[in-house]
């Protein structure tokens, strides 16, 4: 990526974090834009994100079938800190040398796929969850190319929907890059 990886989580986490610290216990229930997840399903996937993307870091394999809970007691701070670690992790430059065991992907890619999921999946609480949400812009500049990137494979795996129509976004912006992973940016519940 031509930015520092850790630099664009630096920037982007804190407003992924705001948003999940901003997620009512009453509002674990709603839909998302992401199918068949509801906001408490979103957030134990990124939280499992924030937490397997550390070990990936250091080129350490993870197990993503387990499917834990993590909204237990003070998930919110759990959540702000495991982040901090997800930023620490991918500041050291020998993270990005090299292909991911794990991931079979150059590093470089990996880190940038936490990006995305922390930059997209902070939009889709946002929206079901009625907050604002400005992400880093750039980290949406860096995402559109990573986006490009991934996008066949990313549909052949059903991690991304065919992309949708966004006549008034601009190349660049988040609403283009929302689209090309399937989502409606207008989408609201």
């Amino acid at each position: 990526m031509a930015t520092q990886t850790s630099d664009l989580l630096a920037a982007a986490a804190p407003l992924t974090v705001d948003v999940v610290r901003g997620v009512a216990d009453d509002q674990l229930d709603l839909p998302t834009p992401c199918r068949d997840y509801v906001v408490r399903d979103l957030l134990n996937h990124l939280f499992e994100v924030v937490v397997n993307f550390q070990a990936l870091a250091v080129k350490r394999q993870v197990q993503w079938a387990e499917k834990p809970d993590h909204l237990g007691d003070g998930w919110r701070d759990r959540f702000a800190v495991e982040t901090d670690r997800l930023v620490a992790a991918w500041s050291e430059p020998s993270t990005l040398e090299g292909v991911s065991p794990g991931m079979g992907m150059p590093q470089t890619v990996v880190g940038g796929m936490a990006l995305l999921d922390l930059t997209v999946h902070g939009w889709d609480l946002a929206v079901a969850t009625g907050q604002p949400y400005e992400p880093a812009p750039e980290a949406v500049a860096e995402l559109h190319g990573l986006v490009e990137r991934l996008g066949p494979t990313a549909r052949r795996m059903g991690v991304f929907a065919e992309p949708t129509q966004v006549p008034t976004a601009g190349p660049a912006d988040l609403a283009h890059l929302l689209s090309r992973t399937g989502r409606t940016p207008t989408w609201s519940r």
